[in-house]
């Protein structure tokens, strides 16, 4: 998978996954969404970004150190969402039960594409 198709991808898969926090704002149900809902978005969004390029450019340069960059880029995403949750639940007077389906929702669709580009790039080597 190219850098540039994988950016692509990303897109459309944080398109995707914008439609219903979306929705629920101009359904006029922000109840369901915590404040600062697009700082949370933008931050595990960008995170997964930096996730993905990583694993492409080191596939590039050096695939056999692949395994150890997915296993050490995932550790890092999670331990920075776990630092930026510390800090955005200490400013920010939030709902637990809104707060926690709002990050489940953002964090495992987005591990889920890191999977998902993770098994794309296994089976293209396999193809090879």
């Amino acid at each position: 998978m190219k850098i540039q198709s994988a950016i692509i991808s990303l897109g459309i898969f944080v398109l995707l996954l914008a439609i219903p926090p979306a929705y629920l704002i101009f359904a006029d149900k922000p109840n369901f969404l915590v404040p600062h809902f697009w700082v949370m978005f933008a931050f595990i969004t960008g995170l997964t970004m930096l996730v993905v390029v990583a694993l492409l450019v080191t596939q590039k340069i050096n695939p056999e150190k692949y395994a150890q960059t997915f296993l050490a880029t995932t550790t890092f995403k999670i331990l920075a969402c776990l630092a930026f949750l510390v800090v955005f639940i200490l400013k920010t007077k939030v709902d637990k039960v809104v707060f926690t389906g709002n990050f489940f929702y953002l964090y495992f669709l987005n591990t889920a594409f890191e999977v998902y580009v993770l098994l794309r790039n296994l089976r293209n080597q396999n193809l090879k």
